[in-house]
């Protein structure tokens, strides 16, 4: 059975990265309010199923894209359940085709392994040149799980939250597709 830890609404005694540092360090400072719970190890939107149930919100789907010469990067948050095809999402931003990033370039840029993408990743200087994309049906949702950081920590919170008090902070830009 997966394991999901009761809810808690301070942050972790101990932090298993620098990104999850900044991330509680900033919500705190912006006075964010987040419920968060630690898990067995979530890599795939199945395994985020009891973490949407305990926190009773839908989990965020958040993908590291790139164009064939790795000079352009996009992070993705779309909601949970939808499928993502490339085509739809390449064609929405008027870019040619893009895919994955890999694993080596998500870890030097956004600060995570596979399974955490994040957007508080924009708390990272290395993170300057993504481009953070939501989609349109992620705005209607009331509340905003993902992970902080690492693949053992989930956490809930308002999704204007996100849209107006976090993104202004970091000063990126957000783009919005529908898809």
């Amino acid at each position: 059975m997966f394991y999901v830890s009761d809810i808690q609404t301070d942050k972790p005694s101990k932090m298993e990265t620098p990104l999850q540092e900044k991330v509680y360090t900033t919500l705190l400072k912006l006075n964010i309010p987040f419920e968060r719970v630690d898990t067995d190890e979530a890599i795939t939107m199945e395994d985020c199923v009891a973490i949407e149930e305990k926190l009773d919100m839908k989990m965020v789907k958040t993908l590291f894209l790139c164009n064939r010469q790795q000079t352009s990067f996009y992070l993705f948050v779309t909601c949970g359940d939808k499928p993502f095809r490339s085509k739809e999402f390449s064609a929405a931003l008027g870019v040619s085709r893009l895919s994955f990033t890999p694993a080596e370039k998500m870890d030097e840029m956004l600060g995570t392994k596979i399974g955490a993408a994040t957007v508080f990743s924009a708390l990272l200087d290395n993170a300057k040149d993504v481009q953070f994309v939501f989609d349109k049906e992620v705005l209607k949702e009331e509340y905003y799980g993902c992970s902080d950081g690492t693949t053992t920590g989930y956490m809930k919170i308002k999704t204007e939250d996100v849209l107006h008090k976090f993104m202004p902070f970091t000063k990126h830009t957000v783009l919005f597709v529908e898809v």
